[in-house]
């Protein structure tokens, strides 16, 4: 099997990048995989557990003669990343990121790559709430999408190379527009997890007063927010603050429909509210069709 690209270079090693590893050895898609990570505790798992196939104790060596670097860190430390592998980069590699925002990422690193290095940003939508190194696995990008979002001048062979190597991770391609891509991403994870958070933050709030009895009683609806409101906090105080208006006009859309809801619950509107209900659950099944989940009982989730 011809690999994609002779050396993949990963930069931070968490939940993305060790499913990339992963990935890439079950399809023999690179010859070589460095990384690097800004804890030396994450070096040290990252060795001990044989992921990627040299780590470095800097970005710029496990960057040098790579013919792709992924970006794999904190939409914030995009910046700070990008500057330390700049200098080290080889003439036509390949610069990508695996981040959930696009128009901060390209804003903070495009500035900072030399000339002949071809920049081409892409997110995978796919994730658990586990992070770190240990949490990785080669199934995670299979059938998920992974959104390809070139700037401007992107070279048409970096692009397409990188889009036939993340078909062969497993994922689904597609290209989108920067601004385009926040503002789906807004609505289809940003404002979600948010909602999620706050949801949790309310419960915690009455726990106190219930001794617990919200833990113990846990339904279904409880329990996913919880799954959603575990997710790793650098990553998402990051996303918030690097699309903050985009978030912002859905956070407002959403405000404005709950407060619909909250008037027909008032007034015992039960038409509008079956409406409603009605019309949000085809949404459900349209998911499902396009694959993206399960309908199998209790939503696949294992008995124990």
């Amino acid at each position: 099997m011809s690999h994609s690209y002779d050396r993949v270079a990963l930069i931070g090693l968490g939940l993305i990048a060790s499913s990339m590893f992963w990935a890439m050895k079950r399809a023999g898609l690179a010859g070589e995989v460095t990384g690097y990570a800004r804890s030396q505790e994450t070096r040290d798992t990252a060795r001990e557990i044989g992921l990627c196939d040299v780590v470095y104790d800097t970005a710029a060596e496990a960057v040098a003669g790579a013919d792709l670097v992924v970006l794999c860190v904190p939409v914030g430390a995009m910046d700070s990343a990008a500057r330390e592998i700049a200098p080290a980069l080889k003439q036509g590699a390949t610069v990508s990121d695996v981040g959930s925002v696009k128009r901060a990422v390209i804003n903070a690193v495009a500035p900072h790559l030399p000339d002949g290095v071809h920049f081409v940003p892409a997110h995978p939508l796919a994730g658990t709430e586990h992070s770190g190194p240990r949490s990785g696995f080669a199934e995670l990008f299979d059938e998920r999408w992974c959104l390809i979002v070139p700037v401007e001048g992107s070279d048409e062979t970096a692009i397409a190379t990188l889009e036939r190597f993340w078909q062969k991770l497993g994922s689904k391609t597609d290209r989108m527009a920067p601004d385009h891509h926040d503002r789906v991403l807004a609505v289809t994870s940003h404002a979600p997890h948010l909602i999620a958070y706050t949801m949790v933050g309310v419960a915690d709030d009455l726990s106190r007063v219930t001794d617990s009895e919200v833990i113990n009683y846990s339904a279904a609806g409880f329990r996913d927010f919880t799954r959603i409101a575990a997710s790793d906090p650098t990553m998402w105080r990051d996303v918030f603050l690097n699309n903050k208006d985009a978030t912002l006009e859905i956070l407002g859309r959403f405000t404005e429909e709950l407060f619909a809801l909250q008037r027909a619950i008032r007034k015992g509107d039960g038409d509008l509210l079956h409406d409603y209900f009605t019309r949000t659950r085809a949404i459900r099944r349209d998911i499902i069709d396009a694959g993206q989940d399960t309908d199998a009982p209790n939503f696949g989730r294992s008995k124990t």
